[in-house]
């Protein structure tokens, strides 16, 4: 079967067809459905494409493996039109969830520390996960449990509305990370 490469919408976007249309069907018969979607059962290809242009619309090709062909009269660009509306949607639908970082120091003061806490707390109700960096410098790093206190308490403060995925045991190179994910709504 040979795909045909419709261009249309946005410059350069590419659909392949993967329906074939009128002339381009082949075979002698076709299951026909006529545009009521009712079947018309079994009649020659030239009955069918006589039909179709009686009623001023396409044959379109909807099961080419089947024996023998299923073969629909209908408008075409409608169908296409809304086949993409549909997907559309389905993608409408679909949630991607991000992974938003926010970074302390083990010095960090309560007014920041207050201000990325309500960041976090904006991030995970608008149902992303987070992804919290405590970065040491120089001498900080003998004081690793300044940053272990630090993330205990993030996950106290934020124990309503998250879970913690990760914790860290100990640090990475110069930082800990945590890892935080909303809390599903019940």
């Amino acid at each position: 079967m040979e795909e045909r490469i419709i261009r249309g919408g946005k410059k350069g976007q590419q659909t392949t067809q993967k329906n074939r249309i009128n002339e381009d069907i082949t075979g002698k018969e076709v299951r026909l459905i006529d545009i009521d979607g009712e079947q018309a059962g079994i009649v020659s290809l030239r009955d069918a494409q006589a039909m179709a242009d009686e009623a001023g619309v396409d044959l379109v090709e909807i099961s080419p493996n089947a024996e023998p062909p299923v073969c629909k009269v209908m408008d075409y660009g409608k169908f296409i039109f809304e086949k993409s509306k549909e997907l559309k949607e389905q993608k409408k639908k679909q949630k991607q969830i991000q992974i938003k970082e926010i970074k302390f120091r083990p010095g960090t003061d309560d007014g920041d520390y207050n201000v990325k806490l309500r960041s976090l707390r904006k991030f995970l109700e608008g149902g992303d996960k987070a992804k919290i960096t405590i970065r040491f410098r120089g001498r900080e790093m003998a004081h690793q449990e300044i940053g272990i206190a630090l993330l205990n308490r993030i996950k106290t403060d934020l124990e309503d509305i998250s879970s913690v995925e990760s914790f860290p045991n100990r640090v990475e190179g110069r930082q800990m990370v945590m890892m935080m994910a909303p809390v599903a709504k019940k």
